[in-house]
């Protein structure tokens, strides 16, 4: 018989879908990304999201109060980094499958990798 994956308790369910909803935005995946290559300031993070600091902080602030990632001082500056690496495999899990879809897609409309592009038939 294979294991649940979805547990049965309801507060469980509840924090999951919190995460799920925090990681809904793709601003806060960017910031993920950008953070994935190590600590950032935060604007290190504007610069490499060429976004505005007040967008930035406010989605830095929803990923750290869901526990994704974790921030410390420096000096004047804040350092921002991931804090729980899982949201990596995570993250890695949905893309992976979301670019599945996409080839299987391109592959039913017939322009699989290697196919004729738009306007070549």
């Amino acid at each position: 018989m294979r294991k649940k994956i979805i547990p049965p308790n309801p507060k469980i369910i509840e924090a999951a879908a919190r995460r799920f909803k925090v990681l809904g935005e793709p601003q806060r995946l960017r910031l993920l990304q950008a953070l994935e290559g190590g600590p950032r300031t935060v604007s290190q993070l504007v610069a490499a999201l060429q976004a505005n600091q007040p967008n930035v902080s406010r989605h830095l602030q929803a990923l750290h109060e869901a526990g994704l990632i974790a921030r410390r001082r420096s000096g004047n500056s804040i350092i921002y980094f991931v804090s729980d690496p899982f949201v990596f495999k995570l993250c890695e899990l949905v893309c992976g499958n979301v670019m599945d879809f996409a080839r299987a897609e391109l592959a039913a409309m017939g322009m699989a990798e290697g196919g004729p592009a738009p306007g070549e038939e």
